[in-house]
This record gives structure tokens, sequence and C-alpha cells, in this order.
């Protein structure tokens, strides 16, 4: 039985959640406040009020968790879908015709009238690190039916990144699939909900996938763990721990320069950072590495340190390139 549903895979990988283009301005003038009064929020990015900030760069590129996510697994030749919203306009079409040319099934993502496609607007400082400001659009829209549920069903991998709108009942129906196994990178909305709304998922998600700052949000959600040090959470050990005593089966940390964790319940795997050969830019670092994670696993067999090295190199390849999908690793560089 179990060589007749793998036989009916229709894709090695499913993505959904959103899908964006993006406009990034770079500038030299911010300073990095660190922040000890808030857990939440331990690094700022400042500038002075009502200044006039100078623009060393502009940059126009694709983005989106399910989009980047996609193409990343497209690339590294898997077979990838992605299943997102779109408005009617410009915007959407050159979106649907990015994921085409990466060899991407987008007859999933659906065109929702009156509304625009979402749009990301990223600040870049001078260290290359960024902020988002973004407008979800046709991603707030986006729906779960009965024929989305089919092709979850035929599908090796789900990968669900942030999701917005009546993101609840998207939750509720991808959580119906049976047949394939579910990657989850939550999103701010998510994250903000806490375990009392999500905890009920991440008992039935195969990998969660969240950086350091996401794991910290997600533990103190829990009453539990709300009232503890600074110094507790801040030791990735613990957040190992709290977010597998969740539920997922295994959980993957990221910690920017400070590399990766993944945990099983057995064995905590460490993967240092790759080395890149220039940082240009870190948008999309953590779509490239959760996406590559998963693509690792359906490569290696499961080979947790295998998939986790693969997220690593290919997180170095494109921080070394402008755009969330640019400069990612091909099936050829394997």
């Amino acid at each position: 039985m179990l060589h007749k549903i793998f036989k009916r895979k229709k894709f090695d990988i499913l993505t959904i959640g959103g899908a964006t283009e993006d406009y990034a301005l770079h500038t030299d003038e911010g300073v990095l406040i660190k922040n000890s009064e808030d857990v939440l929020r331990q690094r700022l990015l400042g500038f002075e009020y009502g200044a006039k900030i100078n623009i060393t760069k502009t940059n126009l590129s694709f983005g989106g968790g399910a989009a980047n996510a996609s193409v990343a697994a497209s690339l590294l030749g898997l077979k990838s879908a992605c299943l997102a919203a779109v408005g009617h306009d410009g915007r959407g079409e050159r979106i649907i015709k990015n994921l085409e040319r990466k060899k991407v099934n987008a007859s999933l993502v659906r065109g929702v009238k009156g509304t625009d496609s979402g749009l990301s607007f990223l600040l870049v400082g001078n260290d290359h690190e960024h902020i988002v400001f973004s407008s979800r659009g046709a991603n707030s829209f986006l729906k779960i039916n009965g024929r989305d549920l089919k092709n979850c069903n035929l599908s090796k991998w789900l990968y669900l990144t942030s999701l917005s709108g009546e993101w609840e009942d998207a939750l509720k129906n991808v959580f119906k699939t049976k047949n394939a196994a579910i990657a989850w990178n939550p999103g701010h909305v998510q994250l903000k909900a806490g375990v009392k709304k999500i905890g009920k998922y991440l008992k039935k998600t195969g990998v969660l996938i969240v950086n350091k700052d996401e794991a910290i949000e997600l533990a103190v959600s829990d009453k539990k763990f709300k009232r503890k040090p600074e110094e507790f959470l801040n030791e990735m050990d613990n957040l190992l721990s709290i977010l597998k005593s969740f539920g997922p089966k295994i959980v993957v940390i990221t910690n920017g320069k400070f590399g990766a964790h993944a945990f099983d319940g057995k064995i905590n795997y460490f993967q240092p950072v790759e080395q890149e050969k220039k940082k240009v830019d870190t948008t999309g670092v953590g779509d490239a590495f959760g996406s590559s994670f998963i693509s690792g696993l359906i490569l290696y067999k499961n080979d947790i340190k295998k998939a986790l090295h693969l997220g690593a190199r290919n997180t170095a390849s494109a921080i070394g390139h402008e755009g969330a999908q640019n400069g990612l690793l091909t099936k050829r560089d394997l």
C-alpha cells in the first residue's frame, strides 16, 4: 500500500502561503540599537525622526514564503507547486510568470478580484540585514478548498508558510491532509496567536521551522514559560525542548550567524553557517534554509544532518545575491 501511495505522488513539495513582488531600498544611515527591555524586540533599527534618509540602491524582485520555498525546491530538482493567491493585476501576472520560469507548477495560484497582489517593502541596512513592511493584499484571501486538499494528499510534503485573513480555516483544512508530511514555518499572525490556538496543529506537524526570535515568541505564549528569565529563553537547548514538547516530530531553529539546530527528541543536531563568498542581501534566507532542509530530507532519505548542511549551503549561496530567489543552488550545484 505504501508503494502505491508513493507512486501516485503528484508533487514532492506543495508550498502554501504568500507570493509577493518585493521592492528593496538600501541605506547606510540606520542605527542598530540593542534593547534589553523587551525579549521579543532585542534589536531595533533606528532613524532620525523627520529626517530625509539617503537611499544607496534599489532592487525589484519576487518573494513571499510559499513562492520562495517552491522556487528553492524546484531548482534543486524536485517537483514543486505553489498554492497562493494574487490579484488581477500586472503584479500578479509577473508573480505567476516568475514561478513558471523557475519550473514551479503555478496552476494552483488563484486570482482574486477586487484586490492587489501582495507587496513587500524591504529596508536594508548597512550590515545587509533588513526589515520587511508587508502588504498581504490577495494573500489575505487564500482559502483551501476540496481540490486543494486532493493535491495536498497527492504530495509527499506540504510546506506551510505565513497565512493571513481567514487563516484559522485554512489551517484546519490543511491539517486534514492524511497522506503528506507537513513542514510548518508559521507567520507573525500564527505566532502571535500562540500555543493556545495553534497547539493542536503543532501536534500534527512533521517539521516546525522558526528562527530564534520566533521560537522565543512561541515559547512565551505558553503560560508555563511566560515568566522564565531572559537567560533561560535565550538558551537554545531550552527552546528546542520547549518547542518539541508542543508536539512536532522535528524542531528546527535558525540563529543567524550562530548556525542552526534541529531536535528530534533524541539528538540535538547543530549546523554552523557556511561562509558566504560575499554578503549582499539576507532577504528570504529563512525560506531558503527551511525549504532546503525539507528538500534535503527528500533527497537524502530523511538524513537530518545532510539536510541541515544543504540548508546552510543554500543560505550562503542566496546571501551572495540580491533578492530572495536569486543565487539559490541548483541540482547541478549538488
